[in-house]
């Protein structure tokens, strides 16, 4: 241990690996300088050494991801100039081979999103392909995609350049020094203890230890829910003529990439039915470490390999090697301020992509570490969406198996994991079962995603990009909904009591809105950060003078806990309790939800007697339920909270009153095509913390003169004050029946590229699919802008009519809903 350690330093940061010296490197250059890097062993001598230091980009469907890749591919072509350092990055290009139409047709629509964000994916012919690869086989390719920019780089050489760069900007970086503890004080991380007893007071502690990183999280209480898996490559023996040059190969199909390695050919598996690697724990001292290979188990997945370069076994095995990589459950990073310390921030959990991601993840970890927000959309990656459950070992024994292959291979819209299932199950989730649910995972929840007429029949025959078998099925939910009556199970919505002395004080500072309202009033709201962007959207209900019920959906439960606990003041006494496990949530919903509900409360249920975003206990047979008469679906109906020990026997009232009414089960399918009618927005998935609600078109809901005001406010006086904006959430309907939107299509106004849709589903009572998306105009967007624009929607480089709207497009005077 060198006796050189600062007692003080204003960050330390726990790793130096790729996502250390990143984190390093880019708060130096915010003017962030007293940083320290602690590593345990030597710089790169975790996972780094070991990796095949890809900067590709694969297919990218959101624009933080193309964010962070774009940062890291433009920070390694040039960081040699800065460093005197060579990172051995070489632009040698990279290809994507498709082997089935449904693969073609998934990158057709990804390619156009990831060249409005400076990716130059392309298409190009199998012919062409082949040329570019002559090591190969390509004869059953169908089609293929180039990004010429994109190639390879050396991984110790990136992470050395990078720590001489954090260097010069004034870090310092110990090696040979293991953190054993974090020191807490009053629930904030004030600093590190090192292996020999040494102490760093710091103002910000940074978890970077790569597959380390979960137990040392552990030891501290705090969540961090990934795993080590086996991960193998393969090098050949020099191959004459193998062009240095050569691009980076990808192949779903087997599972596989390929590269030219010091003469020979690399090929690197993802394949399925991977192997977890020690979940008790992974030994400290494992560095520059390999893991015996199990020739049995990955022989089939080389034989595959193989199958693409089949000249390759001609030539002799230069390596055979296996080591650790560390993967999440949702293949996402874990980055941000963790919910249990103060003061403790996280990046980790990269995916076997931490050479790739680790540039853009350091910067935006280092924006929000000095601005206090992050300068990209974080709803996917931040650390607090996860619960405990998906860090217990049995959970990582289960899950990681299948994450390499799910990497890697073919993506389908509405897939969902196969393992690790059942992690949170509502008490109705026989009954559903039993009604012919087919059940998706949201958050680690059992969600019924649509209904088949009988159990036997609830199965998917074919993933595909087009209509499925249950397309239909799920069509007659929606008309049920708008015509009759539906049931849904909505139980994974997150519900916190939020009580005490200073409880309204609190929520009236996250709100938008105004929540200091008459008891029983529900208020819609969203709270924001301090630069005005969403951090959550929800419903307040009052239920008493210092007693609140905030609900919101289960992606961002555990964010908005934590905003709520990081808020209270030092003063102020205020409780907040996740109820969510001891309720479940019933929705009913459609024109005769009114008729079924009279049939099984005494409660006077009339507009007058029970108005639209009230709430009040009512009576449904035995049961005490807290009844919500809200929607997001547009139709006239409640939420029932009710007890767990009653909720089956509620909706088997609920299913036996509406046998003659023409009562359905109905799904998350269902619930997303009835809300994309009305054009609802939901933060996480078509809003997110880069967004505002008043481009969103939610200023009706922030109220900019209340007393106290809120935080944001002054952001969000200052975009209002500037007029009708530029960037503005439209609503857009296909005016072909056929073809399905799924989000990421972009938008074109009068022939220019303008926006992409968030999301998109099929409107069934509107006759197509429809969608919402963000729209950016160079003068104000206008409703007469917005009437008089020919506009466009691509979809797989087919340029499909469409109609564009400010308001919903379904019942936009809300006369079904307040009926």
């Amino acid at each position: 241990m060198p006796d050189t350690l600062p007692r003080h330093a204003q960050t330390v940061i726990i790793g130096g690996g790729s996502i250390g010296v990143n984190t390093a490197y880019h708060l130096t250059k915010l003017g962030h300088r007293d940083v320290v890097v602690l590593e345990q062993g030597q710089l790169t001598s975790g996972t780094t050494w070991h990796a095949a230091g890809l900067i590709v980009a694969g297919l990218l469907k959101s624009e933080a991801e193309c964010a962070i890749y774009t940062h890291g591919r433009d920070l390694y072509a040039g960081l040699e100039a800065e460093t005197g350092l060579p990172t051995g990055f070489r632009d040698v290009g990279y290809l994507q081979i498709a082997t089935n139409a449904e693969r073609v047709h998934e990158m057709r629509r990804v390619a156009p999103f990831m060249r409005r964000f400076g990716i130059n994916c392309h298409e190009i012919s199998p012919r062409e392909a082949q040329q570019m690869f002559p090591v190969g086989d390509l004869s059953n390719v169908e089609g293929a995609f180039y990004i010429p920019e994109d190639g390879r780089a050396n991984p110790v050489d990136v992470t050395m350049s990078l720590a001489k760069g954090a260097r010069m900007g004034g870090a310092r970086i110990h090696e040979g020094v293991r953190v054993t503890e974090i020191i807490v004080k009053n629930g904030t991380a004030t600093g590190v203890r090192t292996a020999d007893g040494q102490q760093i007071t710091a103002e910000n502690v940074v978890i970077c230890g790569g597959m380390w990183s979960r137990q040392l999280g552990e030891r501290h209480g705090v969540n961090l829910p990934l795993q080590a898996a086996e991960h193998y490559y393969l090098i050949t023996e020099t191959i004459p003529g193998l062009p240095r040059d050569l691009p980076v190969l990808e192949d779903p199909s087997t599972y596989t990439y390929y590269r030219e390695e010091v003469g020979g050919l690399m090929l690197g598996l993802f394949e399925p039915g991977a192997a977890a690697w020690k979940p008790e724990g992974i030994p400290d001292n494992f560095q520059f470490g390999e893991i015996e290979p199990d020739w049995d188990r990955v022989g089939p997945d080389l034989e595959k390999a193989y199958s693409r370069v089949p000249d390759a076994m001609s030539y002799g095995v230069r390596k055979l090697f296996c080591g650790p990589e560390s993967f999440t459950p949702d293949l996402a990073p874990l980055v941000g301020p963790t919910p249990e310390l103060r003061n403790l921030w996280v990046a980790c959990g990269m995916n076997s992509l931490g050479i790739l991601n680790g540039a853009g993840t350091g910067m935006v970890l280092a924006h929000w570490i000095v601005d206090g927000v992050a300068p990209i959309d974080v709803t996917g990656i931040n650390v607090n969406r996860f619960s405990r459950s998906e860090a217990t070992p049995a959970f990582r024994r289960d899950r990681t198996p299948e994450l390499l292959g799910k990497l890697f291979g073919q993506h389908f819209h509405n897939e969902s994991p196969k393992t690790a299932r059942g992690v949170k199950r509502s008490v109705l989730y026989d009954r559903l079962k039993a009604a012919g649910a087919w059940f998706g995972e949201g958050n680690g929840w059992e969600q019924p995603d649509w209904f088949a007429p009988t159990p036997a029949e609830a199965r998917i025959d074919r993933l595909s990009w087009f209509r499925q078998n249950w397309f239909d099925w799920h069509a007659e939910e929606h008309r049920a909904a708008r015509e009759d009556v539906i049931v849904m199970d909505m139980t994974s919505m997150a519900s916190f009591l939020v009580q005490g002395r200073d409880a309204c004080a609190l929520l009236s500072r996250l709100s938008c809105n105004e929540i200091d309202v008459a008891v029983g009033r529900v208020v819609y709201t969203a709270w924001v950060n301090e630069k005005g962007g969403f951090e959550a959207d929800l419903t307040v209900t009052r239920l008493g003078q210092d007693r609140f019920m905030v609900v919101v959906g289960e992606n961002s439960a555990g964010h908005t806990e934590m905003r709520m606990r990081r808020h209270i003041g030092p003063d102020e006494f205020v409780t907040v309790t996740d109820v969510t496990a001891g309720r479940a949530q019933i929705n009913v919903h459609g024109p005769k939800a009114r008729r079924l509900m009279s049939r099984i409360s005494d409660a006077d249920l009339s507009d007058a007697g029970f108005p639209f975003m009230t709430a009040r206990q009512i009576d449904v047979g035995y049961a005490d339920v807290l009844a919500y008469r809200v929607t997001f679906v547009g139709e006239l109906g409640w939420e029932l909270h009710v007890p767990a020990t009653q909720a089956v026997q509620v909706y088997d009232l609920i299913v036996a009153a509406g046998a003659d009414l023409g009562l359905r089960n109905a799904g998350m399918q269902t619930l997303n095509s009835l809300r994309l009618e009305k054009a609802y927005r939901d933060f996480g998935i078509d809003v997110d913390n880069t967004d505002n609600p008043i481009e969103a078109g939610l200023g009706f809901a922030v109220k900019l003169d209340k007393p106290g005001g809120f935080i944001g406010r002054d952001a969000l006086a200052e975009i209002k004050a500037r007029g009708v904006p530029g960037t503005r959430m439209l609503q857009f309907l296909l005016r072909d029946p056929q073809p399905l939107l799924h989000g990421n299509e972009l938008i074109y106004l009068d022939g220019r590229q303008v926006g992409y849709l968030q999301v998109g589903g099929y409107g069934h009572t509107l006759g197509a699919a429809t969608g919402i998306g963000f729209v950016t105009h160079d003068a104000p967007l206008t409703a007469q802008v917005v009437e008089a624009g020919k506009w466009q929607i691509e979809i797989a480089g087919d340029l499909v009519a469409a109609d564009a709207s400010l308001k919903p497009m379904y019942d936009p005077g809300m006369a079904k809903i307040r009926c």
